[in-house]
């Protein structure tokens, strides 16, 4: 009866996804309210970056508005370089202490050290104050929750196709053993099937409001260089159409260079 212990842990891995992805949608729905009064009618740059991909995209929108405006030189090898040392605000302040004193450096490890900072944090807490990001850790979010719900229901068909490989009870027919398994699966994909068309779309950093906003931002025409900026903080570094500047992003060094 070794297959009843595989079918049990199946109902717990599938049984314990389903109920964090109910949860999170709860939490979901609890956000799902109108813009508060006191939140922006539009969204500004970074504050786009920020609900569409989160730190790193507003440390990415930074460097590349700079590099539009010939204060930063990002080459296709993949450096930064400081051309003009006085940023305008405190994000841009915090790409050019990034790059640190010497004025130079690998653009990846800028980034990571930008989207850290402490200009970012305020920016993700004054969004999260406005019921326009999510919190950070919160709790699982939707996007998390299917994620735990598609891999419950990968491990389920293992543990199946592990039960069926056994050697069964006399008198116990696989095609039952199958079924039985069929279940909890059964149960995971309408779990997700539900989220795709109850819960959709689902963000990691934006909430419902959030969203919404995104929505009116990419609907609303903008100029030029404002349009292609926006696109980047939506979209991310594939948005950019100059190959030079896409290459600075993403450059990788061969194993033998430093």
């Amino acid at each position: 009866m070794f297959w009843v212990l595989l079918l049990l842990l199946a109902w717990a891995f599938a049984g314990t996804a389903c109920a964090r992805l109910c949860l999170a949608a709860v939490r979901a729905a609890a956000l799902d309210t109108d813009v508060p009064d006191a939140a922006p009618v539009t969204l500004t740059l970074y504050e786009a970056a920020f609900l569409s991909g989160g730190p790193a995209r507003v440390a990415d929108v930074t460097m590349v508005s700079m590099a539009r405006q010939r204060r930063l030189l990002l080459a296709h090898t993949g450096w930064a370089t400081v051309v003009d040392p006085r940023g305008r605000d405190e994000i841009e302040q915090s790409v050019i202490g990034a790059i640190g004193p010497e004025g130079q450096e690998r653009i990846a490890p800028v980034r990571a050290r930008a989207a850290g900072a402490a200009a970012v944090r305020r920016l993700a807490d004054r969004l999260e104050r406005a019921g326009l990001a999510v919190a950070d850790g919160a709790g699982t979010t939707v996007a998390a929750a299917v994620r735990q719900v598609a891999a419950a229901g990968l491990a389920v068909v293992a543990l199946g196709v592990t039960a069926l490989l056994l050697p069964l009870p006399s008198g116990t027919p696989r095609l039952l053993v199958g079924l039985w398994f069929a279940l909890p699966v059964t149960l995971c994909l309408s779990c997700l099937v539900i989220a795709r068309f109850e819960v959709h779309p689902y963000s990691r950093w934006a909430s419902p409001a959030g969203l919404r906003l995104l929505g009116a931002l990419t609907r609303r025409p903008a100029g030029d260089e404002r349009s292609f900026l926006t696109s980047v903080a939506l979209r991310g570094i594939r948005a950019i159409g100059e190959p030079e500047l896409r290459a600075a992003f993403t450059h990788r060094d061969q194993p033998w260079r430093e």
